[in-house]
């Protein structure tokens, strides 16, 4: 078998198919991680793959069927193989509901260009400091545990239809836990990053000895509701899930918290009456996300007919008021509403919102503080209402200061109800999920500070 380079992969898938019609994603990736343990690098490795998505699409009298398959190949025999799949399945299934002509389209100026790609170098910089960062944790009995990894993945779309499109996406995170030798506590920082050359370990280090700190003193709290900062991590645990909720066609069903009592959406209402923005933009500083659609499959959200759909800023909630939800074309047929595709990133912001996380403690007379949230579970889709624990460093406020950790929680509350119930938010920046950062890194949120968060029971978690 000869290897091949993702275009020509492209032109060979569908210069093979048999189908009345096809799309092509290659998706050619790269990644470099490290990962580390009491005070000292354990592994390290660099990954290189490629996945072709070949999705076939045969017309009959009912309609238009569609049949999609994904494997990894380097080689067009392999292909060859993904698409004489491919072809018989779309000939074997029902016309699919979802289906709309394909995306029309020339090729991009840049789709001869070779695939992106990374390497350990983008450590170059990191790795000396986390090695400084290691031998003043030992000096002050901290051990650090954590990882990074950097991935940088090129996706290529062709269709029959003459459309070709191509991304680089580079991707980073990091995460850092420390404890004291005695394992009695623990502290976290984690972020994303495009390129780590915004990632310093010695500040990772800094912030966690800080946080062991206030660690120091210790105090236990009965479950209740409690004046509470959300950190911006902890903002987007909740946000994401409501995104990913946010499908037009689940609504339109009665489904979930954006559906209209009675029938229909709630796009219109108002949620908050505070001044908040939830918008996905695939040009937003530091994350810059794929410009068009791509999908291996239909789903309530996504449909394979819209591959290479542009995309733009979409706003979801503007000034309080739901303005959109997650829209394919066929689900925008349904709801009567625009075409609103999914974009990877997303922000939240509220108008007028100024300072930090600690500006907000600063205002809190006794309450708490989180760091982030793991868990996260659904309880009532009809109100998004969530369950979860919290996790890596709970403190205490007091006075508008840090005084103490306190136990960990389960909490049981709604993003969508928190928007109208905060009552102060920090600036927006960039930010990251700990709970679902790997499967959506790119997000900007605000701290938000909620009088009244409810911390159901106590939980037993370390």
């Amino acid at each position: 078998m000869t290897a091949a380079s993702p275009q020509q992969l492209v032109e060979h898938a569908l210069e093979t198919s048999t189908s009345d019609s096809c799309v092509v994603l290659v998706h050619d990736s790269t990644s470099a991680n490290l990962r580390w343990a009491n005070n000292t690098l354990t592994t390290n490795g660099v990954m290189h793959g490629v996945a072709v998505t070949v999705i076939a699409f045969h017309n009959g009298a009912q309609g238009t069927a569609s049949g999609s398959v994904t494997a990894s190949a380097a080689s067009t025999e392999q292909v060859t193989r993904i698409v004489e799949a491919a072809d018989a399945q779309a000939k074997a299934s029902t016309p699919a509901e979802d289906a709309n002509p394909l995306v029309d389209g020339d090729a991009d100026p840049d789709w001869f260009d070779p695939s992106g790609e990374t390497s350990i170098e983008v450590y170059a910089d990191f790795a000396p400091a986390l090695g400084e960062a290691f031998g003043r944790a030992s000096s002050a009995g901290r051990i650090l545990y954590g990882f990074v990894d950097h991935d940088v993945t090129t996706t290529y779309l062709g269709s029959s239809t003459g459309l070709r499109r191509r991304h680089v996406q580079p991707t980073g995170h990091y995460g850092c836990t420390a404890k004291p030798t005695d394992l009695s506590t623990s502290a976290w920082v984690g972020g994303a990053t495009r390129d780590f050359s915004d990632v310093d370990a010695s500040v990772l280090d800094t912030e966690l000895e800080r946080r062991l700190g206030w660690a120091s003193r210790r105090v236990k709290l009965d479950a209740g509701r409690y004046d509470t900062i959300l950190p911006p991590t902890a903002v987007s645990d909740l946000m994401i899930y409501a995104y990913w909720t946010a499908s037009a066609r689940d609504a339109d069903d009665g489904q979930t918290v954006f559906s209209k009592r009675g029938g229909g959406t709630r796009i219109g209402e108002v949620l908050s009456d505070k001044p908040v923005q939830v918008y996905s933009d695939p040009t937003y500083d530091r994350l810059q996300s794929q410009p068009f659609t791509s999908a291996s499959s239909s789903n309530s959200i996504e449909s394979v007919f819209d591959n290479g759909l542009p995309l733009s800023r979409t706003h979801w909630v503007k000034d309080g008021r739901l303005s959109a939800l997650l829209q394919n074309r066929f689900s925008a047929g349904l709801t009567g509403q625009p075409v609103t595709p999914y974009v990877d990133n997303l922000v939240v912001s509220v108008d007028g919102a100024s300072g930090s996380t600690q500006d907000l403690v600063a205002g809190v007379d006794r309450g708490l503080l989180l760091t982030c949230l793991w868990y996260i579970r659904e309880v009532d889709p009809q109100t998004l209402l969530l369950t979860g624990l919290t996790r890596d460093g709970v403190y205490l406020v007091e006075g508008g200061e840090v005084t103490a950790a306190v136990n960990n929680f389960r909490f049981n509350e709604s993003p969508i109800d928190l928007m109208r119930r905060f009552t102060h938010a920090s600036e927006t920046g960039p930010s990251f999920s700990r709970e679902w950062g790997d499967y959506f890194p790119r997000t900007a949120t605000p701290a938000l500070r909620v009088p009244d968060f409810n911390m159901s029971t106590v939980s037993q978690a370390n």
